[in-house]
């Protein structure tokens, strides 16, 4: 018999009982006493040997299977695996662990509140295959289909330094340099500034590919609070004069997770700030173009002529995300260092894709299409937060933005979003548990919902089905806390 029935949690630990579950489970397969090839017990009868809810095991079995350590066979339950050596190289004691981030969409959800991209639905096939003939029947077709420079394709570089110009963020000691989204452009910033173990502030939550590939890198991490209004500024002064950081990356517009936006006068603090203190500014600001109510906010970069601030922007959340073209724009010393450390990455970035995208541009496709991006999104985040007021049980709590993709649940206590995640994907919606975005603060209770990818309609159905689930093991956590009360004498 598998030794799992005596493993102990404790009620009382700040890490949830899923997770203690799943390091109990690793632990007992990691030290040989499950060997490889031993069955677990189904997450019904080990809740039942625990005392545990079912969804509890299910989400702790979720974390074993997403690092290799069991694996799932339909009507036979779920098997350890891959922890005897075999014959050949042992690829796991070689290669380094990965930083925790957050999962793929569930597959078989029909509603999908996992993934903060634009709806496919929405793009505009027709002209975008209308624009692909035009450059394809160009006469810079031959040079497009040719290596280039690394900076970029030049007319689309030209095209967005004047953009930026005319917009005033852009000054006459800054360049372009063009990447494959804005993920490489923090990959590549974390090679050029950070390559010595230098500390790096970033949001808490943050967006989990930011923060793993400034970790990825050995850099120091100190996450600063998110509050309603983006950083908190007293939080962020204190980590400034303490910490002494190399960067700040920070999310001027409807923050991943939360969707929160930086005020103006938060913008003007924060660069006094980094003034003082010597520290960069790196400004994501992915999510700027998708304001749906209200008017736009000058991004820090525009507030800045002192050259602490670099701007990195992409087409990805307004267009097509399939083409990954993105930009840093930065004083030219830095680029110099950050087209080297491209070159050395990947020679050039797609002239192609950049090409179809500077001629979606200028004939006015784009914008065009952005009108569309931005009656949509506003239906759709409509949706969500009339959705959240209506269905979510009392005690809720949830962001407010005025654009972006994605919104902050908070449950209210005792609920774990983590360990309810597995219910809600058996009724056909998944979302993404609050813990993939922690940096130092882990809210077991929050959830993120990104809502662009969804009709209004779907996105109502989805909220609807997760109140529901949420409702009633509020209410079962309420019923079993008066039964468990003592009684008066």
């Amino acid at each position: 018999m598998l030794p799992l029935g005596k493993v102990t949690l404790s009620t009382d630990s700040q890490s949830p009982l899923y997770r203690q579950l799943y390091a109990k489970i690793k632990d007992l397969i990691e030290s040989g006493q499950i060997s490889r090839g031993g069955r677990l017990p189904a997450t019904r009868e080990l809740a039942g040997q625990l005392g545990l809810n079912r969804t509890t095991v299910s989400a702790a079995y979720e974390l074993l299977g997403n690092e290799g350590l069991i694996t799932g066979h339909v009507g036979r339950g779920s098997f350890v695996r891959g922890t005897e050596s075999t014959p050949g190289l042992d690829w796991r004691d070689i290669l380094p662990q990965s930083p925790a981030a957050a999962p793929a969409a569930a597959s078989t959800a029909q509603i999908s509140f996992a993934a903060s991209r634009p709806s496919e639905l929405l793009f505009p096939l027709e002209e975008f295959r209308a624009t692909c003939e035009e450059v394809i029947h160009g006469p810079d077709a031959q040079t497009i289909l040719q290596l280039g420079s690394p900076s970029g394709y030049a007319p689309l570089r030209r095209y967005l330094i004047e953009q930026s110009r005319a917009e005033g963020v852009a000054h006459d000691p800054d360049d372009i340099l063009i990447t494959s989204g804005v993920q490489q452009a923090f990959d590549l910033l974390q090679r050029t500034l950070v390559a010595n173990g230098e500390t790096v502030l970033i949001e808490d939550p943050v967006y989990s590919g930011l923060r793993n590939v400034f970790a990825r890198a050995g850099a120091r991490i100190v996450g600063v609070p998110v509050g309603p209004n983006g950083l908190e500024l007293d939080a962020l002064e204190r980590a400034i004069a303490r910490e002494r950081p190399r960067l700040l990356v920070v999310t001027s517009n409807f923050q991943n997770p939360t969707g929160a936006t930086l005020p103006l006068a938060s913008r003007k603090n924060i660069l006094s700030m980094a003034q003082r203190g010597g520290v960069i500014i790196i400004e994501n600001d992915i999510y700027g173009p998708l304001c749906y109510e209200g008017d736009p906010i000058a991004p820090i970069k525009h507030l800045d002529d002192s050259g602490h601030t670099v701007l990195l922007r992409s087409f990805s959340k307004l267009a097509f995300p399939g083409l990954r073209v993105g930009w840093i724009i930065a004083p030219r010393a830095l680029m110099e260092k950050l087209t080297e450390a491209k070159q050395l990455s990947d020679l050039h970035t797609d002239q192609l894709s950049q090409a179809v995208l500077l001629r979606f541009a200028e004939s006015e496709r784009l914008e065009n299409h952005r009108k569309l991006m931005l009656t949509a999104g506003r239906e759709r985040l409509r949706a969500a937060l009339g959705a959240c007021e209506k269905y979510l049980p009392a005690g809720a709590s949830f962001t407010r933005p005025r654009g972006g993709m994605n919104l902050w649940v908070r449950l209210p206590q005792p609920l774990d979003a983590g360990e309810l995640l597995p219910r809600a994907e058996r009724e056909g919606v998944t979302y993404t548990p609050g813990r993939f975005f922690a940096v130092s603060r882990v809210e077991p209770s929050a959830l993120r919902l990104s809502f662009a990818g969804l009709a209004p309609g779907r996105i109502k159905s989805g909220i609807t089905t997760l109140g529901r689930i949420f409702q009633e093991e509020f209410e079962r956590t309420r019923s079993q806390s008066r039964a468990e009360l003592p009684a008066m004498v």
